[in-house]
């Protein structure tokens, strides 16, 4: 295993795994090492998060580990809930709980302007973190709309389409979305160690 990523979220690293298209067996995740905690995301920012994410795997299991924090940051509510998007409507909140508070809070604004931004932290043992990030702007429509993705996708056009992230299929969603722009910015920051 040559990089880990520090997640549990299978969602996350069918993305990732698709994106980076690795060799089967190369890429581990955070379910290959179920006696490790969860790290506790306390961190003031998404590059925080991540960082911390990335370090405690590397410590944890000696191999380098790629973490990443993502957030949706909404115009019209002052950024939020950006840092907070995965537990907005309280820890242990579903997608659904999100969504449906997301719909609340900007119940009669105009500027449904939002953008998805993903910050990417690599942890090698004896060298600093290092960070990307990717990030696609788009709006927050009134309903959800389609089957595919998860979180707010179902509530989240990027510009110059007509689709929700939940209904683009995942080919075109992992071409476009933050996450493909942090993991491009990765490749092409750190692509000789990645092999790519």
């Amino acid at each position: 295993m040559k990089l880990v990523i520090a997640t549990r979220n299978r969602h996350k690293l069918e993305e990732i795994r698709a994106i980076f298209n690795f060799a089967s067996g190369d890429i581990g995740s955070a379910l290959d090492f179920p006696e490790i905690p969860d790290t506790v995301e306390n961190g003031g920012t998404l590059e925080a998060n991540a960082v911390k994410k990335a370090t405690e795997m590397c410590m944890a299991t000696g191999i380098p580990a790629l973490a990443d924090d993502s957030g949706l940051e909404v115009e019209a509510l002052n950024g939020a809930p950006g840092v907070y998007s995965a537990r907005w409507a309280g820890e242990n909140c579903s997608y659904d709980d999100n969504n449906t508070k997301l719909l609340r809070e900007l119940a009669g604004k105009e500027n449904r302007c939002a953008r998805f931004r993903t910050v990417l932290a690599l942890v090698r043992l004896g060298a600093p973190p290092q960070t990307v990030e990717g990030s696609v702007r788009g709006v927050i429509i009134h309903k959800r709309r389609g089957e595919h993705g998860f979180g707010y996708d179902p509530l989240f056009v990027p510009d110059g389409y007509t689709q929700t992230f939940a209904e683009l299929p995942p080919e075109i969603k992992n071409r476009i979305s933050h996450r493909a722009c942090a993991l491009a910015a990765a490749v092409n920051a750190w692509g000789e160690f990645l092999g790519k």
